[in-house]
């Protein structure tokens, strides 16, 4: 099968892990951060980092949307699911999160809220058009891959003049988000050496973007595509550069990826969203300008107005780490819920629930490694 084969012949990736062997420096560390959810699934799923060097560190990023929706906005979708009469449309990773006080979406489900899981925009805009007695609202998530269809979905709704329909946003913003992690770092112990850039975001705003990462805070970017010679070739792109000393944006995933992005996609979300003043991110906090929120010309298909949402915000379980490994200050193994009380069947943070979740990720595929590199360490101890 062309285009994915090629791309995880383990030859090949045999092949690449020598050449970043070869062209690391033993006398450093290098710290790079892959941004995006599907990273982190490809690289535990593969063993990635097994095939680099001890030197080289992979650290996770906040790029699980499903992972980043904090405790506060799963309280309002759940308050609106519980009005009888609304249809809540929803992704199926959002069901499980944990919302205050244990609840969840499944839960309200199960005590007779009127949820239903979609796996599009346009089943929830058919959904309104079927039951006009119902007040059909979808629950938006996620970065600039998913903001398009929602806009267009919107315009759908307004062409049809629906007047069911509405969409409770919570569509935020990733170089926004990059930035706000570059500006928290706070030590060289925790400082990155680069990022290796998202794949599905960059299909829609390229690469363009991301030119503040290496013009203001001296770092490089690599953009990648999803599977792990893609990934093991960004990582040696990235050793490359800072072995050389630059900081630039280069485009791994040229296949997919342009440096302007998708102009057409761009337009909608730029017709349909305006920013937010501030938007609360799972981990990183209140960001300014790092969400987007219907535009006045489409207001009346904003569930916020329409239901009178106002958020409150909730803090998430005291003994759960998904904030600060959402970050990139902790590691899924340094929560003490993990694998223990946090499972993919008890998960007790976001983090473990999305399949993009570096905490699922490591729970699946890197537990038995650590396992098993553990019993080797004991043995040659």
């Amino acid at each position: 099968m062309r285009y994915v084969d090629e791309y995880r012949d383990p030859e090949l990736a045999k092949g690449v892990a020598a050449r970043i062997a070869a062209e690391v420096d033993a006398a450093r560390h290098y710290r790079f951060m892959e941004f995006c959810g599907g990273h982190t699934h490809a690289i535990s799923r593969y063993g990635v980092e097994d095939m680099l060097p001890r030197n080289v560190a992979m650290i996770h990023g906040p790029g699980c949307p499903v992972c980043v929706l904090p405790v506060g906005r799963i309280d309002d979708a759940i308050r609106l699911a519980s009005d009888p009469r609304v249809t809540l449309c929803t992704y199926a990773d959002l069901m499980r999160v944990p919302a205050s006080r244990g609840a969840s979406l499944l839960k309200a489900r199960a005590a007779g809220a009127d949820i239903r899981m979609v796996y599009s925009t346009l089943d929830a805009l058919r959904i309104a058009e079927a039951e006009p007695e119902r007040e059909v609202v979808f629950l938006a998530i996620g970065f600039e891959t998913t903001t398009p269809p929602t806009a267009l979905a919107i315009k759908q709704a307004k062409a049809k003049a629906l007047r069911n329909f509405s969409v409770f946003c919570n569509h935020v913003l990733t170089p926004v988000a990059m930035r706000a992690i570059l500006a928290g770092e706070s030590d060289e112990a925790t400082a990155l050496d680069g990022i290796v850039g998202p794949a599905h975001v960059s299909t829609v705003i390229g690469a363009r973007p991301y030119e503040f990462v290496a013009n203001e805070y001296g770092k490089p970017v690599v953009i990648s595509g999803f599977e792990p010679l893609d990934v093991m070739q960004s990582i040696l792109m990235l050793v490359r550069q800072i072995n050389e000393g630059r900081c630039a944006v280069e485009n791994q995933y040229v296949r997919a990826v342009t440096h302007d992005g998708n102009a057409r996609a761009q337009r909608e979300m730029d017709d349909v969203f305006e920013l937010q003043e501030s938007f609360e991110w799972r981990g990183l906090g209140m960001v300014p300008h790092s969400a987007l929120r219907l535009a006045e010309a489409f207001a009346a298909f904003d569930a916020e107005k329409r239901f009178g949402i106002h958020t409150v915000a909730a803090a998430d379980n005291p003994a759960c780490e998904c904030g600060a490994i959402l970050r990139g200050a902790k590691k899924p193994t340094d929560c003490k819920l993990f694998g223990t009380l946090c499972s993919p069947e008890t998960p007790m943070g976001s983090c473990m629930v999305s399949s993009e979740g570096s905490c699922a990720a490591h729970y699946a595929y890197g537990r038995f490694r650590d396992r098993s590199r553990a019993r080797m360490e004991r043995a040659a101890s």
